[in-house]
């Protein structure tokens, strides 16, 4: 799978998503660029779901639209920064903020994770594996994902 996650801020996830998903890189909070003549590098935003994650995303969302890196966004993932469901202001937010990428997967908090057990597709939410399913579909053209 040829997808760079791009943590919008420090300790956003990208790590654990590429430790997650063989064949993906975690971008280490920048855009990647593509080699001469090969096609625009195609990333997904990884941030969690705290109030700092939601803003960054933001910026994010922002640089992409002043700047214009030449980058395909295939969506966001958010990762839960905590147990339990988000706060109905950080909810409110997080539906303003994914409004403007193409698609949207969120990953459960992972207690094992925290305590230590190295991340894999073994001990994954089935969260993951959706996310999985999609990027692999993406990327056999069989779902039509909007780029910026």
């Amino acid at each position: 799978m040829a997808v760079w996650w791009v943590g919008v801020h420090g300790g956003a996830g990208e790590d654990t998503l590429e430790t997650v998903f063989a064949g993906s890189r975690a971008a280490g909070h920048s855009w990647p660029v593509a080699g001469f003549g090969q096609p625009a590098p195609r990333v997904v935003l990884a941030a969690r779901t705290s109030a700092r994650g939601l803003v960054a995303v933001q910026r994010a969302m922002r640089q992409l639209d002043e700047e214009r890196p030449a980058v395909s966004v295939l969506g966001l993932v958010w990762i839960a920064d905590a147990p339990g469901r988000l706060p109905r202001a950080l909810r409110d937010l997080q539906a303003v903020v994914s409004g403007g990428v193409p698609r949207v997967w969120c990953l459960p908090w992972v207690e094992r994770w925290r305590l230590g057990e190295v991340p894999s597709q073994a001990n994954a939410p089935r969260e993951a594996g959706e996310l999985l399913a999609d990027l692999v579909a993406i990327e056999r053209g069989e779902e039509r994902v909007d780029v910026q």
